[in-house]
C-alpha cells in the first residue's frame, strides 16, 4: 500500500537531502543482486534516519535487521567521534555485501556485525544505547522491545519500522497472518508503556519514534 502517491513520494525525495554516493552505489547493487530489494530503507527514509541520528548524536547505536547495511550507514552519520554501531542480522549470506560497504565507509572499525538470533545476541551486548532501530522479524518485535528498553539511556530513541504493515493494521486479520496481530499489540504497547513517549509517523510503511523517559 502507498500511503501517498508515487508522484508525491518522488517530490518529497527531490526536496530532501541528497543521497550520498556510497548509498547510491549500495542501493543500486542491492536492486541488482539481492532478493526483495524493497526491504531497503531507500533515499527518503534513509535521510530521515540520518537526520534523527544527527539530532540525537548517539554514542552507541543498536540496529536489528541489517539487510545490506543501507540503514546502518544512514544511522552511523550521527555518531559521536568515539561512537559505535552494533547491527544484528540472521542472514549470513548478506554479510559480504555489508562488509564491502562498511569497510568502504568512513565508519570502518566502528560498525560491529553480529550474525544470528537477536534474542540471544542482545543480552550479550554490554552497552547502554542512545539510538535503536528495530527492523527485523515482526513476530519478535515485542520480545525485542522488552529486551531493549532497559538497555536504553534516558532520553534515548527507539525507532520501529513497518508498524503500519502495508495498511494491514486497519484490516480484518487473516487466519494465517502471524505478523499483523503482533504489530497491533506492539503499537498498543509502545503507546501505553509508561517508560516512553511515542509518536507514530506515516513514513513509508510506518515509523514509530519512542523516547525513553
Amino acid at each position: 500500500m502507498h500511503f501517498i502517491s508515487e508522484e508525491l513520494e518522488n517530490y518529497v525525495a527531490l526536496h530532501s537531502e541528497n543521497e550520498p554516493e556510497i548509498l547510491q552505489q549500495l542501493n543500486k547493487e542491492t536492486h541488482q543482486k539481492i532478493l526483495q530489494p524493497r526491504m531497503l530503507s531507500g533515499h527518503f527514509q534513509g535521510r530521515v534516519l540520518s537526520m534523527l541520528s544527527k539530532i540525537i548524536h548517539p554514542k552507541h547505536i543498536l540496529e536489528l535487521g541489517t539487510y545490506t547495511g543501507y540503514a546502518t550507514l544512514c544511522l552511523a552519520e550521527g555518531l559521536q567521534a568515539d561512537g559505535t554501531v552494533d547491527t544484528i542480522d540472521i542472514n549470513e549470506e548478506l554479510e559480504e555485501i555489508q562488509e564491502k560497504y562498511f569497510n568502504t565507509s568512513e565508519y570502518k572499525g566502528r560498525i560491529f556485525q553480529h550474525i544470528g538470533d537477536a534474542i540471544e545476541i542482545i543480552p550479550t551486548l554490554n552497552k547502554k544505547f542512545d539510538l535503536v532501530f528495530i527492523d527485523a522479524d515482526k513476530e519478535n518485535y515485542i520480545n525485542y522491545w522488552n529486551l531493549i528498553v532497559p538497555m536504553m539511556n534516558k532520553g534515548g530513541i527507539i525507532l520501529s519500522d513497518n508498524v503500519l504493515w502495508s495498511g494491514k493494521v486497519l484490516e480484518e486479520v487473516k487466519k494465517n497472518d502471524k505478523s499483523t496481530p503482533i504489530l497491533l499489540e506492539y503499537n498498543r504497547i509502545t503507546k501505553e508503556d509508561p517508560r516512553v513517549e511515542t509518536v507514530l509517523l506515516p513514513i513509508r510503511d510506518g515509523l514509530t519514534v519512542s523516547r525513553v523517559l
